[in-house]
Order: C-alpha cells, then structure tokens, then sequence
C-alpha cells in the first residue's frame, strides 16, 4: 500500500514566488508526503536547470523535450543534444511536454505536428514514455501518437477532453493525468472525467506554478497542492483519499519506472 504522492508534473524551475527557494519548495512537498515530482521540459534554455535540479535530489525525475510553442527552434542538433542527456542521465525519465497546442497561435501548425512527430520516434529510441500537451487539438494529438507510436507508453498531461475522449484515450493504453483544474467549481467536464476514468490508467500532477487548486486558487502552484487534487478525486469518486493516494502513485511508479 502507497502512502505517499507523487506529482507527475511540476515546474519547478518556473516557480518564482519571491522569497521562495528551490530547497524551501522541496522540503514543503516532502513534509506533505509528496515523496516524489517530476518537471517537464519545455524550453532549450532551461534543460540546464532541469538537470542540476534532478541531480541534486533523489526523488526528483526530469524529462527532455521541446513545447509545441517552441517547434519553430527544433534542429537536428538540438534532437542530438535531448538524445545525448536522456542517455547518460538515469534522472530523465520521459520526453515531455510534447504535443499540439491550437489554443495560442495556429499559424504553424504543420511545424508543431512535424516536431511532435520527430519527439515521438526519439521516445521511441530511447524506450522512454512520452508526456503529452495536447490543448484544443484532440483529434490530430491523438491520431499522430497512433500513426507514428510504435513502443512509448503514453501520458495525457493536464487532461482536458471530454469522457468520450478520455475513454478512446485509454482503449489505447495510455494514461490521463488530473491537475488542480478538477477542484474548481465550473469544472464539471474535468469532474465527470475523474469520476469515469479506469483507476489503473490515472496519475496526479499540480502544473506547478499555474492551474493552482482550491484552496490556494490564484497563487502559484507547488508540488505539495497535489493533495487537494487527490482529495477533490476522492470525493468525487466517493472512495477514501488513500485509495486514490495509493492507485495513482503505483501508476506514476509504473508509468515513469520510478
């Protein structure tokens, strides 16, 4: 039985409430049982400080990877560079965020689908799962993890489709993960989704520092307000707040090998 959180998406090195150090947002997630947190990659420029995060903690993971914003950077060497760090660094534990998002700017779609598509086959390279941003592109995000997938285990980051979705999403196999978006009032499609989704295929994440939950909701997020997500989900669900503690942190341990 799993008595403690793990939060599968956090910024950490976005967190930039004054006064607040690395060390001190650390040692808040560890005092509320947060054992574990992975950050996600999102620009070339902060890889670096991704990796003297992870390595200076045992139970902090990173991923490698560009955000879809950032396609138009993507060169052949920066792949190399991704594919060099995943390799020599045990701490790397998934190529992410990764995706499509329509939501800010649809200009250079063919150049994020291009992109999401060579980040993918690098996944598949180095047997790593891959994390997913997938924003307002639903049916393109989902058919090019089919097309071109071929042995990378799947995670939908801050879920926001529909339960339809949800449920084609895990016919494949693939994971969903919920954020503090599922403890706001109007949420009701989020709640609907934690309510049906297969416990075995869901993980826990804050987004740290954005989409803070309730009670906290319009301050920066943390790694430790991942339990009012696992709170809300228990609710909501009407099962105990372990019984969701303990399912969604072996999927995480699964999903990420952690």
């Amino acid at each position: 039985m799993k008595d403690y959180l793990i939060d599968t998406h956090a910024h950490i090195d976005m967190i930039t409430e004054e006064g607040v150090s690395v060390s001190q947002i650390l040692d808040e997630m560890y005092s509320c049982k947060v054992n574990k947190a992975i950050i996600p990659a999102v620009e070339i420029e902060t890889q670096e400080k991704i990796l003297r995060i992870v390595n200076s903690q045992d139970d902090i993971y990173g991923m490698v990877g560009l955000f879809p914003s950032e396609a138009k950077k993507y060169t052949k060497e920066i792949e190399e560079s991704f594919e060099h760090i995943a390799a020599e660094n045990n701490k790397i534990v998934a190529v992410g965020e990764i995706g499509l998002d329509y939501y800010w700017d649809k200009t250079f779609v063919d150049i994020q689908q291009e992109v999401f598509k060579k980040q993918i086959l690098l996944a598949n390279r180095l047997n790593l799962p891959v994390v997913v941003h997938d924003r307002e592109a639903h049916k393109d995000t989902f058919d090019i993890l089919k097309d071109y997938n071929k042995n990378s285990d799947v995670l939908f980051h801050c879920f926001s489709g529909s339960v339809e979705f949800m449920r084609e999403v895990v016919k494949q196999g693939w994971y969903v993960a919920i954020g503090g978006v599922v403890t706001f009032k109007n949420a009701v499609k989020m709640k609907e989704v934690a309510k049906e989704v297969p416990m075995d295929r869901l993980v826990l994440e804050t987004d740290s520092p954005y989409l803070t939950p309730v009670p906290y909701r319009g301050k920066q997020n943390r790694p430790a307000y991942v339990k009012y997500v696992a709170e809300e989900i228990a609710k909501i669900r009407g099962v105990s707040v372990e019984e969701i503690i303990n399912a969604t942190t072996q999927n995480a341990e699964r999903f990420f090998r952690i």
